[in-house]
């Protein structure tokens, strides 16, 4: 008897996804978004890290800047295909061809509006002259790029036989990737899906010619309207790191990504991105921006993987999976946090004070768990400073250092100059104060803190805000700072910006002196042995 024929099944592999990011040219357009050349560059790195497929460094036709930081890009980055924006005219395509010069692979993202309304209120034009220039400019940049993308711009609101006729236009002339914007937001994910399968199936184009998605969000939507068109046949999202962009921003890089890692079972492609460098990108954007992340923002935010509900905590505890889809780790963030808080109860609070080094005993917790639920219905979030403060019965800021005055002046004339004299209190240096200058209130009052204590710091990030609780207003500062080579984090409150800014920066200093003595004695424990 014969074996049987036995067939293996296999398993269709998903398709690629192909991650465009527009963070240094759409991202950049944005109000208040603006970056230098350098920072732009800078940014470049990071996204190349996160190997993203094409990069659009900017618009090399909007100015001299923007033209001068995509050729320092083309020239200084590899991996992703480097692109410009360009819209459908010669002149714009002649700069970008000039500013691209020096990629590995370049990219030509050329955009003519297609809608009705753009037609008639901002082009002037007719179909036939809309599809006339379409051509005519792909024509030109055909002999200076690698890839050639053509978008129409606002295609979720042009009339859907003429969208199909403009893209095969542009598919027919050399187009490799046909880009389908929502510029405005105005799509949902049912109608654009109905859109995109529409568009795979009746435009003509060779075999190689895949379709993008941009989506805006000014309806909340970009991340679901993207998501949508992948469904449907869109192998290409064009997104921003931490959404930013025109107005309300664009389809958030971090989220479809990781939508896409976190539900492949349900998505038909799959992006070759580095998601675990994400977050350090997203950190920096903020910082050379100015603008923070929401606390709520998705993969990115601060509160992502923070927990405060007791139920939740514990779940936490007993397994990370029971409240985590994924990890903080595979985005690159430095890990999940048990926020202590109203909310919070002593398995969470057991666990951080192990964190910090204490072994209450069960009265003592008991004792400590009555004052942290005190100061939390006070305060709100309970962190590290608190914690120590209530165990040690340091400052406010948990700094075994008390902020005793601080006085601000500023010189008069065409360049003036701030000056602080800050004086603290220490357990057994006892009172010292000291003046020194800096580049506003807040740098001069650290010059003094640090002449003081002894210690140099390098300020990553500051954030202050007021809070106000039951008719009481309190000053609230974040502060994340460099310590020979090692990064901490602390927070304080005070009754103004300085004082909040000041007792922050001395409990990180508290943590950097006590981690010193820790790493000195284990080295010597270790010789010793």
């Amino acid at each position: 008897m014969s074996a049987p024929n036995l067939t293996p099944i296999t398993t269709p592999q998903p398709d690629r996804l192909r991650i465009f990011d527009t963070t240094l040219r759409d991202g950049e357009q944005a109000p208040g978004f603006s970056m230098s050349p350098g920072e732009k560059l800078e940014m470049a790195h990071m996204l190349a890290a996160i190997r993203v497929d094409t990069m659009e460094a900017g618009f090399a036709a909007a100015s001299p800047g923007d033209a001068e930081a995509i050729r320092r890009i083309a020239d200084e980055v590899r991996g992703p295909t480097i692109c410009s924006l360009a819209r459908a005219n010669e002149q714009d395509i002649d700069a970008a061809a000039y500013a691209l010069e020096p990629a590995q692979r370049k990219r030509a993202h050329i955009f003519l509006a297609t809608s009705p309304i753009h037609r008639e209120a901002k082009l002037k034009m007719s179909r036939h002259e809309v599809l006339m220039a379409i051509e005519r400019t792909l024509n030109h940049a055909a002999d200076y790029f690698d890839e050639i993308e053509f978008s129409a711009e606002d295609a979720l609101r042009t009339e859907p036989e003429f969208l199909v006729e403009a893209l095969s236009c542009a598919a027919a002339n050399g187009a490799d990737v046909l880009n389908v914007p929502d510029t405005v937001g105005y799509s949902e994910p049912d109608e654009i899906y109905k859109v995109f399968k529409m568009l795979v199936e009746q435009v003509e184009r060779p075999e190689h010619v895949i379709f993008s998605a941009h989506c805006h969000d000014d309806l909340g939507l970009a991340v679901a309207n993207s998501l949508a068109a992948v469904k449907a046949g869109a192998r290409q999202v064009e997104c921003a790191l931490n959404g930013i962009g025109e107005r309300a921003g664009n389809c958030s890089m971090e989220e479809i990504i990781m939508a896409l890692n976190v539900r492949a079972d349900i998505f038909p492609a799959v992006s070759h991105a580095q998601a675990n460098a994400i977050w350090p990108a997203s950190q920096r954007l903020s910082r050379i921006t100015g603008t923070a992340v929401a606390p709520n923002k998705a993969i990115v935010g601060k509160n992502a993987f923070a927990h405060e509900a007791g139920i939740h905590q514990h779940g936490m505890l007993a397994d990370r999976r029971t409240y985590e889809i994924m990890t903080p780790e595979s985005v690159g963030a430095p890990g999940s946090s048990l926020v202590l808080g109203k909310h919070s109860g002593k398995h969470a609070l057991s666990q951080r004070l192990t964190q910090l080094g204490y072994a209450p005993g069960p009265d003592e917790l008991s004792r400590i768990f009555t004052q942290f639920k005190a100061a939390a219905d006070e305060h709100g979030e309970i962190n590290d400073a608190d914690l120590t403060a209530i165990m040690e019965g340091y400052s406010a800021s948990g700094s075994q250092w008390t902020v005793l005055r601080t006085e601000l002046r500023t010189t008069a004339g065409r360049k003036p100059k701030q000056f602080a004299r800050v004086e603290l209190e220490h357990p057994t240096r006892g009172r010292i104060s000291d003046i020194a200058s800096g580049d506003g209130p807040v740098a001069a009052a650290f010059a003094a803190v640090e002449r003081i204590t002894g210690y140099k710091t390098d300020v990553i990030s500051l954030e202050t805000r007021l809070r106000t609780h039951e008719g009481h207003r309190e000053f609230v500062a974040d502060i994340e700072v460099e310590i020979d080579g090692r990064r901490f984090t602390g927070r304080a409150r005070g009754p103004d910006i300085v004082t909040a800014a000041i007792d922050a920066l001395l409990f990180t200093l508290d943590r950097g002196e006590a981690k010193a003595k820790a790493d000195s004695q284990n080295t010597q424990a270790a010789q010793a042995v």
